[in-house]
């Protein structure tokens, strides 16, 4: 079963997809921050381990996700959003000159290869992302290229799912 999660920020999506993750008896958590020097970013993947069962196994990446599925029941991608500006700064060294076909094809590449690993395993895969179109259009061209490729992965990503539940305001909401 792959369940895509979105929501905007503290929404309690991640809250959710642990809750729902935490049902399995063996669970990897793929997590796709950095903190690389960003005391604030630190804080943020301190409270997300410290808020996770010590039984589950954490993976930080954002590539070879597909690898980091063993044998486990369940698998939790926390976050997509994450993955894709961590993508896009890498190929695009913070500059205007976005190849958005490429760094979504990369990003797509990936998280296809994960779906794919779980079906294999009989993993239950749940699928954290962010709903970034609902806000005003940005001013910047990197900016808006982020909110049209992270739109367009997420519509391929509910295009896969089993399951597509949309957090508000804590509250989760199945749309399909």
């Amino acid at each position: 079963m792959i369940t895509l999660i979105t929501g905007g920020a503290r929404s309690g999506k991640s809250a959710y997809a642990e809750s729902r993750a935490g049902q399995h008896e063996g669970v990897v958590y793929i997590a796709t921050a950095r903190a690389e020097g960003d005391a604030e970013m630190i804080r943020r993947i301190e409270a997300h381990k410290n808020r996770r069962p010590a039984s589950w196994r954490t993976v930080e990446r954002d590539h070879d996700l597909a690898a980091a599925i063993e044998e486990e029941d369940a698998a939790l991608l926390d976050c997509v959003t994450v993955m894709l500006s961590n993508y896009l700064w890498k190929n695009s060294a913070g500059g205007e000159d976005v190849d958005e076909e490429k760094i979504e094809g990369l990003c797509m590449e990936e998280l296809s290869d994960l779906i794919a690993a779980a079906r294999r395993k009989n993993c239950d895969l749940f699928i954290v992302t962010n709903e970034v179109g609902s806000g005003i259009v940005p001013m910047h061209p990197v900016s808006r290229a982020f909110r049209d490729m992270q739109g367009r992965i997420n519509q391929r990503l509910a295009q896969a799912a089993d399951e597509v539940y949309a957090c508000i305001s804590g509250i989760p909401v199945k749309i399909k």
